[in-house]
């Protein structure tokens, strides 16, 4: 079972799937495969709210990937109300 953080809301659940499945992608990507059915403004958003959390890394190029937080979370290993925002 998982254990999302108040900072969640169910895009990020559909973007981490997304790139447990296909290993990277961008927010055009996640939007134009169907499954994460947002806008692309909207993934790019979030995503930057996951990868603020440690959830997500970023690659360059707006390409993203799961960290390991993100895995163990998708694994219900992890309690995402634990992760603490990054400071900016």
């Amino acid at each position: 079972m998982r254990l999302s953080g108040d900072f969640m809301v169910i895009c990020d659940e559909r973007i981490l799937e997304y790139l447990s499945e296909n290993e990277t992608g961008t927010p055009k990507q996640m939007e134009d495969s169907g499954l994460v059915r947002f806008s692309r403004s909207y993934i790019t958003q979030r995503a930057k709210v996951l990868l603020n959390h440690g959830m997500l890394r970023h690659l360059g190029n707006g390409v993203y990937t799961l960290s390991e937080e993100g895995q163990q979370y998708l694994d219900g290993e992890l309690d995402a109300a634990t992760l603490e925002p990054k400071e900016e």
